[in-house]
Protein backbone atom coordinates (compact mmCIF):
# COMPACT_ATOMS: atom_id res chain seq x y z
CA UNK A 1 0.00 0.00 0.00
CA UNK A 2 3.26 2.59 1.01
CA UNK A 3 4.36 1.54 -2.40
CA UNK A 4 1.34 1.95 -4.23
CA UNK A 5 0.82 5.61 -2.45
CA UNK A 6 4.52 6.33 -3.38
CA UNK A 7 3.98 5.60 -6.91
CA UNK A 8 0.65 7.24 -7.14
CA UNK A 9 2.01 10.45 -5.52
CA UNK A 10 3.82 12.07 -8.85
CA UNK A 11 0.52 12.22 -10.73
CA UNK A 12 -0.80 14.49 -7.64
CA UNK A 13 1.89 16.86 -7.98
CA UNK A 14 1.07 20.66 -9.02
CA UNK A 15 1.82 21.69 -12.98
CA UNK A 16 4.79 22.96 -13.72
CA UNK A 17 4.76 27.08 -13.69
CA UNK A 18 5.44 29.12 -16.66
CA UNK A 19 8.98 30.17 -17.29
CA UNK A 20 8.07 34.12 -16.36
CA UNK A 21 6.08 33.11 -13.38
CA UNK A 22 9.22 31.15 -12.24
CA UNK A 23 11.07 33.86 -12.95
CA UNK A 24 9.21 36.18 -11.34
CA UNK A 25 9.19 33.76 -8.01
CA UNK A 26 13.07 33.55 -8.31
CA UNK A 27 13.56 37.21 -7.93
CA UNK A 28 10.90 38.59 -5.78
CA UNK A 29 12.74 37.25 -2.72
CA UNK A 30 12.53 38.22 0.63
CA UNK A 31 15.11 41.38 0.45
CA UNK A 32 13.19 42.71 -2.92
CA UNK A 33 9.81 42.11 -1.10
CA UNK A 34 11.02 44.42 1.60
CA UNK A 35 12.66 47.16 -1.05
CA UNK A 36 9.12 47.49 -2.94
CA UNK A 37 7.19 47.79 0.04
CA UNK A 38 9.47 50.52 1.25
CA UNK A 39 9.19 52.07 -2.23
CA UNK A 40 5.64 52.00 -2.02
CA UNK A 41 5.42 53.22 1.56
CA UNK A 42 7.72 56.17 0.57
CA UNK A 43 5.78 57.30 -2.46
CA UNK A 44 2.31 56.88 -0.42
CA UNK A 45 4.01 59.06 1.88
CA UNK A 46 4.60 62.10 -0.45
CA UNK A 47 1.52 61.75 -2.69
CA UNK A 48 -0.40 64.08 -0.65
CA UNK A 49 2.60 66.64 -0.83
CA UNK A 50 2.86 65.96 -4.90
CA UNK A 51 -1.08 66.65 -4.78
CA UNK A 52 -0.49 70.15 -2.49
CA UNK A 53 1.93 71.23 -5.02
CA UNK A 54 -0.16 70.49 -8.08
CA UNK A 55 -3.06 71.81 -6.72
CA UNK A 56 -1.44 75.36 -5.45
CA UNK A 57 1.87 75.04 -7.40
CA UNK A 58 1.35 73.86 -11.14
CA UNK A 59 -1.95 74.23 -11.47
CA UNK A 60 -1.74 78.01 -11.12
CA UNK A 61 1.10 78.28 -12.97
CA UNK A 62 -0.92 76.54 -15.61
CA UNK A 63 -3.97 78.56 -15.29
CA UNK A 64 -1.98 81.61 -15.53
CA UNK A 65 -0.58 80.73 -18.69
CA UNK A 66 -4.56 79.36 -19.85
CA UNK A 67 -5.61 83.00 -19.30
CA UNK A 68 -2.15 84.93 -20.50
CA UNK A 69 -3.77 83.58 -23.67
CA UNK A 70 -6.83 84.85 -23.50
CA UNK A 71 -8.36 88.55 -24.12
CA UNK A 72 -9.30 88.58 -20.55
CA UNK A 73 -10.97 91.78 -18.42
CA UNK A 74 -12.63 90.58 -15.07
CA UNK A 75 -14.54 88.13 -17.47
CA UNK A 76 -12.70 85.40 -20.08
CA UNK A 77 -12.67 86.66 -23.54
CA UNK A 78 -11.83 85.42 -26.51
CA UNK A 79 -8.65 83.67 -27.18
CA UNK A 80 -6.44 85.67 -29.08
CA UNK A 81 -3.05 83.30 -28.41
CA UNK A 82 0.28 85.08 -28.68
CA UNK A 83 -0.97 88.43 -28.97
CA UNK A 84 -0.31 89.60 -25.37
CA UNK A 85 2.89 88.64 -25.25
CA UNK A 86 3.59 90.52 -28.90
CA UNK A 87 1.52 93.64 -27.38
CA UNK A 88 4.35 93.66 -24.54
CA UNK A 89 7.83 92.42 -26.60
CA UNK A 90 6.53 92.83 -29.76
CA UNK A 91 7.06 89.96 -32.65
CA UNK A 92 10.33 89.07 -30.26
CA UNK A 93 7.88 87.12 -28.60
CA UNK A 94 7.63 84.95 -31.78
CA UNK A 95 11.45 84.47 -31.53
CA UNK A 96 11.35 83.30 -28.06
CA UNK A 97 8.54 81.11 -28.31
CA UNK A 98 10.24 79.06 -31.12
CA UNK A 99 13.75 78.94 -29.47
CA UNK A 100 11.76 77.08 -26.43
CA UNK A 101 10.28 74.70 -28.67
CA UNK A 102 13.23 74.61 -30.14
CA UNK A 103 15.42 74.04 -26.76
CA UNK A 104 12.97 71.42 -25.81
CA UNK A 105 13.09 69.62 -29.05
CA UNK A 106 16.91 68.97 -28.72
CA UNK A 107 16.77 68.88 -25.00
CA UNK A 108 14.64 65.52 -25.31
CA UNK A 109 16.48 64.01 -28.14
CA UNK A 110 19.85 64.26 -26.66
CA UNK A 111 18.60 62.82 -23.53
CA UNK A 112 17.16 60.00 -25.31
CA UNK A 113 20.34 59.30 -27.35
CA UNK A 114 21.93 59.16 -23.95
CA UNK A 115 19.78 56.73 -22.54
CA UNK A 116 20.17 54.41 -25.69
CA UNK A 117 23.89 54.66 -24.80
CA UNK A 118 23.36 53.75 -21.93
CA UNK A 119 21.16 50.60 -22.84
CA UNK A 120 23.96 49.66 -25.08
CA UNK A 121 26.16 49.99 -21.65
CA UNK A 122 23.64 48.06 -19.16
CA UNK A 123 22.09 45.85 -21.40
CA UNK A 124 18.68 47.08 -20.76
CA UNK A 125 15.71 46.88 -23.74
CA UNK A 126 15.61 50.30 -25.05
CA UNK A 127 13.14 50.18 -27.81
CA UNK A 128 11.17 47.85 -25.21
CA UNK A 129 10.82 50.10 -22.55
CA UNK A 130 10.03 53.12 -25.02
CA UNK A 131 6.68 51.74 -25.86
CA UNK A 132 4.78 52.49 -22.60
CA UNK A 133 7.11 55.29 -22.23
CA UNK A 134 5.29 56.91 -25.58
CA UNK A 135 1.90 55.82 -24.38
CA UNK A 136 2.64 57.46 -20.78
CA UNK A 137 3.81 60.82 -22.58
CA UNK A 138 0.67 60.18 -24.75
CA UNK A 139 -1.78 60.55 -21.51
CA UNK A 140 0.39 63.51 -20.37
CA UNK A 141 -0.38 65.52 -23.19
CA UNK A 142 -3.91 64.57 -23.08
CA UNK A 143 -4.34 65.04 -19.63
CA UNK A 144 -3.80 68.77 -20.98
CA UNK A 145 -5.83 68.93 -23.80
CA UNK A 146 -8.63 67.60 -21.43
CA UNK A 147 -7.91 70.66 -19.24
CA UNK A 148 -8.33 72.63 -21.34
CA UNK A 149 -11.24 71.90 -23.50
CA UNK A 150 -12.59 71.53 -19.62
CA UNK A 151 -11.97 74.85 -18.52
CA UNK A 152 -14.13 76.84 -20.53
CA UNK A 153 -17.05 74.90 -19.51
CA UNK A 154 -16.27 75.34 -15.33
CA UNK A 155 -15.46 78.60 -16.01
CA UNK A 156 -19.11 79.71 -17.52
CA UNK A 157 -20.60 78.10 -14.36
CA UNK A 158 -20.10 82.14 -13.16
CA UNK A 159 -22.37 83.48 -16.11
CA UNK A 160 -24.71 80.72 -15.71
CA UNK A 161 -25.37 81.40 -12.16
CA UNK A 162 -25.64 85.28 -12.50
CA UNK A 163 -29.11 86.71 -11.43
CA UNK A 164 -30.45 83.41 -9.97
CA UNK A 165 -30.21 81.52 -6.50
CA UNK A 166 -26.72 80.53 -5.88
CA UNK A 167 -27.27 76.91 -4.09
CA UNK A 168 -24.58 73.87 -3.93
CA UNK A 169 -26.85 71.86 -5.16
CA UNK A 170 -27.09 74.18 -8.42
CA UNK A 171 -23.27 74.62 -8.44
CA UNK A 172 -22.92 70.74 -8.35
CA UNK A 173 -25.38 70.26 -11.69
CA UNK A 174 -23.74 73.07 -13.82
CA UNK A 175 -20.37 71.16 -12.53
CA UNK A 176 -21.58 67.97 -13.76
CA UNK A 177 -22.51 69.78 -16.71
CA UNK A 178 -19.25 71.02 -17.69
CA UNK A 179 -18.01 67.25 -17.22
CA UNK A 180 -20.31 65.91 -19.24
CA UNK A 181 -19.76 67.87 -22.44
CA UNK A 182 -19.56 66.09 -25.61
CA UNK A 183 -16.26 67.72 -26.45
CA UNK A 184 -14.75 67.11 -22.76
CA UNK A 185 -16.04 63.43 -23.01
CA UNK A 186 -14.29 63.11 -26.30
CA UNK A 187 -11.14 64.12 -24.32
CA UNK A 188 -11.34 62.37 -21.37
CA UNK A 189 -12.22 58.92 -23.26
CA UNK A 190 -8.83 59.35 -25.12
CA UNK A 191 -6.66 59.67 -22.23
CA UNK A 192 -7.97 57.00 -20.31
CA UNK A 193 -7.27 54.59 -23.27
CA UNK A 194 -4.09 56.44 -23.28
CA UNK A 195 -3.56 55.80 -19.35
CA UNK A 196 -5.22 52.57 -19.89
CA UNK A 197 -2.42 51.48 -22.42
CA UNK A 198 0.14 52.85 -20.92
CA UNK A 199 -0.43 51.13 -17.76
CA UNK A 200 -0.75 47.59 -19.34
CA UNK A 201 2.16 47.71 -21.76
CA UNK A 202 4.26 49.41 -18.15
CA UNK A 203 3.30 45.88 -16.37
CA UNK A 204 4.05 43.28 -19.47
CA UNK A 205 7.48 45.07 -19.08
CA UNK A 206 7.65 45.18 -15.54
CA UNK A 207 6.65 41.29 -15.87
CA UNK A 208 9.22 40.68 -18.54
CA UNK A 209 12.10 42.73 -16.66
CA UNK A 210 11.15 43.04 -13.01
CA UNK A 211 13.56 45.38 -11.19
CA UNK A 212 13.16 49.06 -10.40
CA UNK A 213 15.04 50.58 -12.91
CA UNK A 214 12.50 49.06 -15.62
CA UNK A 215 10.41 51.86 -13.79
CA UNK A 216 12.51 54.08 -13.15
CA UNK A 217 13.79 54.06 -17.11
CA UNK A 218 10.40 53.95 -18.32
CA UNK A 219 9.41 57.55 -16.17
CA UNK A 220 13.10 58.54 -17.58
CA UNK A 221 11.73 58.42 -21.53
CA UNK A 222 8.28 59.11 -20.36
CA UNK A 223 9.61 62.61 -19.28
CA UNK A 224 11.48 63.50 -22.72
CA UNK A 225 9.03 61.89 -24.96
CA UNK A 226 5.90 64.19 -23.66
CA UNK A 227 9.21 67.59 -23.88
CA UNK A 228 9.40 66.47 -27.60
CA UNK A 229 5.80 66.26 -27.75
CA UNK A 230 5.50 69.46 -25.93
CA UNK A 231 8.19 71.18 -28.41
CA UNK A 232 6.69 69.82 -31.45
CA UNK A 233 2.85 71.40 -30.27
CA UNK A 234 4.84 74.89 -29.46
CA UNK A 235 6.33 74.93 -32.75
CA UNK A 236 3.22 74.12 -34.53
CA UNK A 237 1.50 76.95 -32.75
CA UNK A 238 3.74 79.39 -33.56
CA UNK A 239 4.23 78.75 -36.71
CA UNK A 240 0.54 79.10 -37.07
CA UNK A 241 0.11 82.33 -35.15
CA UNK A 242 3.04 83.94 -37.44
CA UNK A 243 1.08 82.98 -40.86
CA UNK A 244 -1.73 84.29 -39.00
CA UNK A 245 -0.26 87.39 -38.37
CA UNK A 246 1.27 87.67 -41.35
CA UNK A 247 -2.07 87.33 -43.40
CA UNK A 248 -3.78 90.03 -41.26
CA UNK A 249 -0.77 92.41 -42.04
CA UNK A 250 -1.32 92.12 -45.80
CA UNK A 251 -5.11 91.90 -45.68
CA UNK A 252 -4.87 95.25 -43.64
CA UNK A 253 -2.44 96.75 -45.70
CA UNK A 254 0.14 96.61 -43.25
CA UNK A 255 3.83 96.10 -43.46
CA UNK A 256 4.24 92.57 -42.71
CA UNK A 257 8.28 93.06 -42.30
CA UNK A 258 8.36 90.79 -39.00
CA UNK A 259 8.95 87.80 -40.81
CA UNK A 260 12.02 88.89 -42.07
CA UNK A 261 13.25 90.04 -39.15
CA UNK A 262 12.15 86.90 -37.61
CA UNK A 263 14.59 84.89 -39.90
CA UNK A 264 17.11 87.62 -39.52
CA UNK A 265 17.57 87.44 -35.87
CA UNK A 266 16.94 84.01 -35.70
CA UNK A 267 19.99 83.39 -38.42
CA UNK A 268 21.96 85.68 -36.45
CA UNK A 269 21.61 84.38 -33.10
CA UNK A 270 21.90 80.29 -34.59
CA UNK A 271 25.95 82.11 -35.83
CA UNK A 272 26.61 83.37 -32.63
CA UNK A 273 26.02 79.98 -31.26
CA UNK A 274 28.52 78.53 -33.94
CA UNK A 275 31.24 81.60 -33.38
CA UNK A 276 30.97 81.13 -29.83
CA UNK A 277 31.44 77.11 -30.42
CA UNK A 278 34.29 77.58 -32.64
CA UNK A 279 36.28 80.46 -30.36
CA UNK A 280 35.80 77.91 -27.46
CA UNK A 281 37.33 74.76 -29.78
CA UNK A 282 39.97 76.70 -30.93
CA UNK A 283 42.50 76.38 -28.25
CA UNK A 284 42.38 72.83 -28.57
CA UNK A 285 44.00 72.84 -32.10
CA UNK A 286 47.03 70.48 -32.47
CA UNK A 287 48.87 73.29 -34.76
CA UNK A 288 49.19 76.96 -35.12
CA UNK A 289 47.37 77.33 -38.68
CA UNK A 290 44.64 75.17 -37.35
CA UNK A 291 44.19 77.41 -34.28
CA UNK A 292 44.17 80.46 -36.13
CA UNK A 293 41.91 79.51 -39.06
CA UNK A 294 39.31 78.24 -36.21
CA UNK A 295 39.81 82.13 -34.70
CA UNK A 296 39.26 83.36 -38.47
CA UNK A 297 36.04 81.68 -39.21
CA UNK A 298 34.66 81.93 -35.28
CA UNK A 299 35.13 85.79 -35.85
CA UNK A 300 33.55 85.85 -39.16
CA UNK A 301 30.42 83.89 -37.75
CA UNK A 302 29.88 86.66 -34.63
CA UNK A 303 30.42 89.39 -36.48
CA UNK A 304 27.59 88.01 -39.45
CA UNK A 305 25.79 86.95 -36.60
CA UNK A 306 25.50 90.33 -34.82
CA UNK A 307 25.51 92.05 -37.98
CA UNK A 308 21.85 89.63 -38.33
CA UNK A 309 20.84 90.96 -34.98
CA UNK A 310 20.48 94.33 -35.78
CA UNK A 311 16.79 94.55 -36.13
CA UNK A 312 15.99 93.60 -32.70
CA UNK A 313 15.80 97.04 -31.35
CA UNK A 314 13.17 97.59 -34.20
CA UNK A 315 11.76 94.70 -33.08
CA UNK A 316 11.76 95.76 -29.33
CA UNK A 317 10.60 99.46 -29.85
CA UNK A 318 7.20 97.70 -31.28
CA UNK A 319 6.93 96.49 -27.46
CA UNK A 320 4.88 98.23 -24.77
CA UNK A 321 6.55 101.60 -23.57
CA UNK A 322 5.88 100.97 -19.90
CA UNK A 323 7.40 97.31 -20.11
CA UNK A 324 10.75 98.37 -21.48
CA UNK A 325 10.46 101.38 -18.89
CA UNK A 326 10.12 99.43 -15.92
CA UNK A 327 12.63 95.98 -16.97
CA UNK A 328 15.27 99.21 -17.14
CA UNK A 329 13.87 100.06 -13.90
CA UNK A 330 14.18 96.94 -12.51
CA UNK A 331 17.92 96.54 -14.45
CA UNK A 332 18.96 99.98 -12.65
CA UNK A 333 17.58 98.22 -9.73
CA UNK A 334 19.31 95.34 -9.30
CA UNK A 335 22.63 96.72 -10.24
CA UNK A 336 22.21 99.50 -8.13
CA UNK A 337 21.64 97.12 -4.74
CA UNK A 338 22.91 93.64 -4.96
CA UNK A 339 27.18 94.43 -5.15
CA UNK A 340 26.44 97.27 -2.38
CA UNK A 341 25.05 94.67 -0.10
CA UNK A 342 27.23 91.89 -0.52
CA UNK A 343 30.03 94.32 -0.37
CA UNK A 344 29.03 95.76 2.45
CA UNK A 345 27.46 92.88 4.23
CA UNK A 346 31.05 90.23 3.75
CA UNK A 347 32.85 93.82 5.37
CA UNK A 348 30.57 93.96 8.25
CA UNK A 349 30.67 90.21 8.89
CA UNK A 350 34.39 89.55 9.00
CA UNK A 351 34.52 92.94 11.36
CA UNK A 352 31.88 91.13 13.55
CA UNK A 353 33.61 87.58 13.13
CA UNK A 354 36.52 89.01 15.60
CA UNK A 355 36.39 89.00 19.30
CA UNK A 356 35.47 92.43 19.71
CA UNK A 357 33.24 93.70 22.76
CA UNK A 358 29.86 94.33 22.18
CA UNK A 359 29.45 92.27 18.67
CA UNK A 360 27.07 90.51 19.90
CA UNK A 361 24.78 93.83 20.32
CA UNK A 362 25.70 95.06 16.73
CA UNK A 363 24.73 91.58 15.16
CA UNK A 364 21.16 92.24 16.79
CA UNK A 365 21.53 96.01 15.55
CA UNK A 366 22.34 95.08 12.17
CA UNK A 367 19.87 92.43 11.47
CA UNK A 368 16.52 94.67 13.03
CA UNK A 369 15.95 96.32 9.57
CA UNK A 370 15.26 92.54 8.19
CA UNK A 371 12.50 91.63 10.67
CA UNK A 372 10.98 95.00 10.61
CA UNK A 373 7.86 94.84 8.78
CA UNK A 374 8.90 95.89 5.07
CA UNK A 375 5.68 98.59 5.07
CA UNK A 376 6.38 100.22 8.21
CA UNK A 377 9.60 100.78 7.55
CA UNK A 378 9.19 101.96 4.24
CA UNK A 379 6.72 104.28 5.01
CA UNK A 380 9.21 105.53 7.98
CA UNK A 381 12.24 106.18 4.72
CA UNK A 382 9.53 107.83 2.76
CA UNK A 383 8.99 110.35 5.36
CA UNK A 384 12.75 110.71 6.19
CA UNK A 385 13.62 111.31 2.64
CA UNK A 386 9.95 113.97 2.13
CA UNK A 387 10.61 116.97 -0.22
CA UNK A 388 9.75 119.35 2.40
CA UNK A 389 12.32 121.39 3.87
CA UNK A 390 11.87 120.34 7.28
CA UNK A 391 12.01 116.74 6.06
CA UNK A 392 15.03 115.06 8.90
CA UNK A 393 17.62 114.36 5.45
CA UNK A 394 16.88 117.68 3.70
CA UNK A 395 17.31 119.50 7.36
CA UNK A 396 20.23 117.48 7.98
CA UNK A 397 21.34 118.73 4.00
CA UNK A 398 20.62 122.05 4.94
CA UNK A 399 23.13 122.47 7.98
CA UNK A 400 26.19 121.14 6.39
CA UNK A 401 25.63 124.04 3.92
CA UNK A 402 23.87 121.41 1.20
CA UNK A 403 21.04 122.48 -0.99
CA UNK A 404 17.78 120.37 -0.04
CA UNK A 405 16.61 117.54 -2.63
CA UNK A 406 13.22 116.61 -3.84
CA UNK A 407 14.05 112.43 -3.13
CA UNK A 408 11.15 110.45 -3.89
CA UNK A 409 9.70 113.63 -5.61
CA UNK A 410 12.57 113.94 -8.27
CA UNK A 411 11.99 111.90 -11.83
CA UNK A 412 15.97 113.06 -12.87
CA UNK A 413 18.66 110.92 -13.27
CA UNK A 414 21.61 110.46 -10.33
CA UNK A 415 23.95 111.82 -12.36
CA UNK A 416 21.90 114.42 -14.07
CA UNK A 417 21.00 115.82 -10.82
CA UNK A 418 24.96 115.63 -9.97
CA UNK A 419 25.68 117.47 -13.38
CA UNK A 420 22.89 119.94 -12.63
CA UNK A 421 24.53 121.23 -9.73
CA UNK A 422 27.73 121.27 -11.04
CA UNK A 423 26.26 123.70 -13.91
CA UNK A 424 26.66 120.97 -16.93
CA UNK A 425 23.10 121.79 -18.08
CA UNK A 426 23.55 119.56 -21.20
CA UNK A 427 24.04 116.37 -20.00
CA UNK A 428 23.14 113.61 -21.62
CA UNK A 429 19.97 111.51 -21.32
CA UNK A 430 21.52 108.09 -21.42
CA UNK A 431 24.32 108.93 -18.93
CA UNK A 432 21.51 110.04 -16.58
CA UNK A 433 21.29 106.58 -14.50
CA UNK A 434 18.93 105.58 -12.24
CA UNK A 435 16.58 108.21 -11.22
CA UNK A 436 16.73 110.05 -7.49
CA UNK A 437 14.01 108.29 -6.44
CA UNK A 438 14.64 105.01 -7.40
CA UNK A 439 17.62 105.80 -5.67
CA UNK A 440 16.67 106.02 -2.19
CA UNK A 441 14.49 103.03 -2.95
CA UNK A 442 18.06 101.29 -3.37
CA UNK A 443 19.34 102.84 -0.58
CA UNK A 444 16.20 101.06 1.32
CA UNK A 445 16.77 98.06 0.38
CA UNK A 446 20.53 97.84 0.76
CA UNK A 447 19.46 99.29 4.35
CA UNK A 448 17.02 96.30 5.35
CA UNK A 449 18.80 93.31 3.44
CA UNK A 450 22.70 94.47 4.21
CA UNK A 451 21.61 92.46 7.84
CA UNK A 452 20.08 88.89 6.70
CA UNK A 453 23.32 88.67 4.31
CA UNK A 454 25.89 89.65 7.25
CA UNK A 455 24.00 87.03 8.68
CA UNK A 456 24.80 84.37 6.58
CA UNK A 457 28.47 85.45 5.89
CA UNK A 458 29.01 84.97 9.51
CA UNK A 459 27.49 81.22 8.80
CA UNK A 460 29.88 80.46 6.20
CA UNK A 461 32.81 81.89 8.20
CA UNK A 462 32.50 79.76 10.73
CA UNK A 463 32.71 76.97 8.68
CA UNK A 464 35.88 77.79 7.44
CA UNK A 465 38.61 76.25 9.57
CA UNK A 466 40.94 78.53 11.98
CA UNK A 467 43.90 76.55 11.31
CA UNK A 468 44.28 77.82 7.76
CA UNK A 469 44.33 81.42 8.47
CA UNK A 470 46.78 80.44 11.40
CA UNK A 471 48.94 78.53 9.12
CA UNK A 472 49.30 81.10 6.19
CA UNK A 473 49.69 83.49 8.89
CA UNK A 474 52.67 81.84 10.56
CA UNK A 475 54.22 81.60 7.05
CA UNK A 476 53.93 85.55 6.30
CA UNK A 477 50.87 86.08 5.41
CA UNK A 478 49.25 89.64 6.21
CA UNK A 479 45.51 89.91 7.15
CA UNK A 480 44.62 91.24 3.72
CA UNK A 481 46.64 87.85 1.96
CA UNK A 482 44.82 85.77 4.25
CA UNK A 483 41.47 87.34 3.62
CA UNK A 484 42.18 87.57 -0.28
CA UNK A 485 43.53 84.10 -0.87
CA UNK A 486 41.71 81.87 1.89
CA UNK A 487 38.57 83.42 3.25
CA UNK A 488 36.70 85.00 0.54
CA UNK A 489 37.63 81.82 -2.01
CA UNK A 490 36.09 79.77 0.88
CA UNK A 491 33.42 81.98 0.81
CA UNK A 492 32.60 81.19 -2.84
CA UNK A 493 29.01 78.83 -1.98
CA UNK A 494 28.11 81.47 0.52
CA UNK A 495 28.25 83.89 -2.12
CA UNK A 496 27.18 82.03 -4.36
CA UNK A 497 24.35 81.73 -2.90
CA UNK A 498 23.41 85.16 -1.90
CA UNK A 499 23.46 86.23 -5.15
CA UNK A 500 21.62 84.06 -6.31
CA UNK A 501 18.67 85.03 -3.99
CA UNK A 502 19.65 88.21 -4.31
CA UNK A 503 18.96 88.33 -8.28
CA UNK A 504 16.11 86.66 -7.87
CA UNK A 505 14.53 88.95 -5.33
CA UNK A 506 15.80 92.07 -6.73
CA UNK A 507 13.71 91.07 -9.88
CA UNK A 508 10.49 90.20 -7.68
CA UNK A 509 10.88 92.75 -5.28
CA UNK A 510 7.05 94.92 -4.80
CA UNK A 511 5.94 95.88 -1.20
CA UNK A 512 8.40 98.41 -0.18
CA UNK A 513 8.87 100.09 -3.99
CA UNK A 514 4.72 100.37 -3.94
CA UNK A 515 4.98 102.19 -0.70
CA UNK A 516 7.32 104.45 -1.44
CA UNK A 517 6.66 105.49 -5.34
CA UNK A 518 5.03 108.58 -5.85
CA UNK A 519 3.47 109.95 -9.04
CA UNK A 520 5.70 112.89 -9.49
CA UNK A 521 8.28 110.60 -10.13
CA UNK A 522 6.80 110.42 -13.46
CA UNK A 523 6.87 106.60 -13.46
CA UNK A 524 10.58 106.13 -12.91
CA UNK A 525 10.55 103.93 -10.30
CA UNK A 526 7.66 101.37 -11.35
CA UNK A 527 9.96 98.23 -11.58
CA UNK A 528 8.74 94.92 -13.75
CA UNK A 529 6.75 94.16 -10.97
CA UNK A 530 4.66 97.02 -10.06
CA UNK A 531 4.27 97.34 -13.96
CA UNK A 532 2.53 93.96 -13.37
CA UNK A 533 0.33 94.64 -10.79
CA UNK A 534 -0.73 98.21 -12.19
CA UNK A 535 -1.74 96.61 -15.30
CA UNK A 536 -3.74 93.74 -13.42
CA UNK A 537 -4.90 95.77 -10.77
CA UNK A 538 -5.61 99.19 -11.87
CA UNK A 539 -6.27 98.43 -15.38
CA UNK A 540 -7.95 95.19 -14.92
CA UNK A 541 -6.24 93.74 -18.06
CA UNK A 542 -6.01 89.79 -16.46
CA UNK A 543 -4.06 88.11 -19.69
CA UNK A 544 -2.26 90.73 -20.62
CA UNK A 545 -1.03 90.56 -17.25
CA UNK A 546 -0.76 87.62 -17.02
CA UNK A 547 1.84 87.49 -20.26
CA UNK A 548 4.16 90.19 -18.61
CA UNK A 549 4.05 87.61 -15.53
CA UNK A 550 5.74 85.13 -17.36
CA UNK A 551 8.00 87.54 -19.27
CA UNK A 552 9.35 88.01 -16.00
CA UNK A 553 9.36 84.80 -15.45
CA UNK A 554 11.72 83.95 -18.25
CA UNK A 555 13.70 87.13 -17.56
CA UNK A 556 14.59 85.54 -14.08
CA UNK A 557 15.06 81.97 -15.33
CA UNK A 558 17.43 82.90 -18.11
CA UNK A 559 19.73 85.48 -15.58
CA UNK A 560 19.57 82.35 -12.73
CA UNK A 561 21.18 79.76 -15.40
CA UNK A 562 23.66 82.22 -16.70
CA UNK A 563 24.31 82.91 -13.03
CA UNK A 564 25.21 79.12 -12.24
CA UNK A 565 26.99 79.18 -15.52
CA UNK A 566 29.45 81.59 -15.27
CA UNK A 567 29.35 81.58 -11.03
CA UNK A 568 28.45 78.18 -10.00
CA UNK A 569 31.88 77.17 -11.74
CA UNK A 570 33.67 79.07 -9.54
CA UNK A 571 32.73 77.81 -6.55
CA UNK A 572 35.57 76.61 -4.74
CA UNK A 573 34.09 73.91 -2.03
CA UNK A 574 37.37 72.94 -0.26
Amino acid sequence: MKHQENRSRPASLPDKQPPDASRLAAWLTPRRRRQWREYLTGYAMIAPAVLLIFVFGIFPVGFALYVSLHKWRLKRGDIIGLANYTDAIGPVAYLLVFGLGVGLLVWGILKIARLRTDSKRGGWPFLALNAPAILLAGAGLAFVRWTIVLLPHVLDIADKIRGVERTRALFIQLLGEAFSMEAVLAARVTMLWLILGAALAAALTLLRWPSPRTLQRQAELAVNWFLIGVAAILLGYVYGEMMAAYDLAVQSGEDPGFLAQFISIASGLILLFIGWKLWRRAEDQPSTPLFFLRLGAATLFIVGGWIMIGELPVVVAAGDPDLWVGLRATLFYALGTIPFQLGISIFLAVLLFQNLRGSQMFRVMFFMPYVTPVVASAAVFRQLFSNRQQAPVNAAMKALGLEPLQWLWEPKGVFQVMALKLGLENWPDWAAGPSLALAVIMTFSIWVFVGYNTVIYLAGLGNIPKDLGDAAEVDGASRWQVFRHITFPLLSPTTYFLTLISVIGTFKAFNHIWVMRLDAALGTTDTFSVVIFTEFFEKLRYGYASAMAFILFAIILALTLVNNKIQGARVFYG
